[in-house]
C-alpha cells in the first residue's frame, strides 16, 4: 500500500477513533467501541491485497488470495453496523450518525482499495473477462459472508475452529434456497449496492470534466 493511501486512510480512521473516545468520555458508555476491532479487521484485507501485488514470490500469491478472500467481508461488514443506530446513552442522534457513518465510510474505502488492488493482480494473471468474472465472484462470496457474520453470527477464523459445523450451517442456503429468502435477498443487494458503487468510483476520475476541457 502506498504511504500517501496509508496516510489519507489514517486521517479517516482518526476520524472516527476521535468520535468514539468524545463519545465514551461525554456518555461514560462503551458502546460502539466494536468499532475499533471491525476497523482493524477491514485493514488486514488492504495489506493482504498489498502484499498481493507486491510479492515477488509466485507461489504465495494464491495462498494470500484466498487469505484475502475470507478476511475481504470484514472490510464491507462495517456498512450493517447501522442497524446499530438509535439515541442512547444522552448522546444526540445526529452524531451517533456522524460516527457510525464515519466507520462504514472507512470500511468500503478500504474495501475499494482493497478489491482495485486484487484487480490489478487478477489483469497480470487474466483478461479482463475472466478477470471480472472472478472478481465479481469473488464480491458475491463476501456478501454471502456478511450475510452469516450479521445474521448466523459466525466469524472468518470460525472455518478454522468449528468446520463442520460452520460448513453444514453455510451450505443450507444453497441446499434449501427457497426456504432462505433473506439469506439470497440480503446477499444479492448488497452485491448490486457494493458492485455499482465500485464501478462507479472507478470511472468518476475519467468523467470528471477539467477546466480548460
Amino acid at each position: 500500500m502506498k504511504i500517501t493511501i496509508f496516510r489519507l486512510l489514517l486521517l479517516s480512521v482518526g476520524f472516527t477513533i476521535l468520535l468514539l473516545l468524545f463519545r465514551i468520555l461525554y456518555s461514560g458508555s462503551l458502546m460502539y467501541l466494536f468499532f475499533v476491532w471491525n476497523l482493524f479487521l477491514a485493514v488486514i484485507p488492504c495489506m493482504l491485497s498489498s502484499s498481493l501485488i507486491q510479492s515477488r514470490k509466485k507461489k504465495l500469491h494464491w495462498i494470500i488470495f484466498i487469505a484475502w478472500i475470507l478476511f475481504f467481508p470484514n472490510a464491507l461488514y462495517i456498512i450493517t453496523d447501522l442497524v446499530h443506530l438509535r439515541e442512547r446513552n444522552n448522546i444526540p442522534l445526529w452524531f451517533d450518525v456522524i460516527l457510525i457513518f464515519s466507520a462504514a465510510i472507512n470500511g468500503l474505502i478500504m474495501a475499494f482499495i482493497s478489491l482495485y488492488q486484487v484487480e490489478l493482480f487478477l489483469q497480470l494473471k487474466f483478461n479482463n473477462k475472466k478477470t471480472n468474472l472472478i472478481l465479481y465472484s469473488c464480491l458475491l462470496i463476501s456478501f454471502f459472508g456478511i450475510y452469516i457474520g450479521r445474521f448466523l453470527r459466525w466469524n472468518s477464523w470460525d472455518i478454522f475452529f468449528s468446520p463442520f459445523k460452520f460448513l453444514f450451517e453455510i451450505i443450507q442456503p444453497f441446499i434449501n434456497p427457497l426456504q432462505h429468502p433473506r439469506t439470497w435477498g440480503v446477499t444479492i443487494i448488497f452485491f448490486l449496492f457494493f458492485g455499482i458503487f465500485y464501478f462507479i468510483i472507478k470511472k468518476l476520475p475519467g468523467l470528471i470534466i477539467k477546466p480548460g476541457n
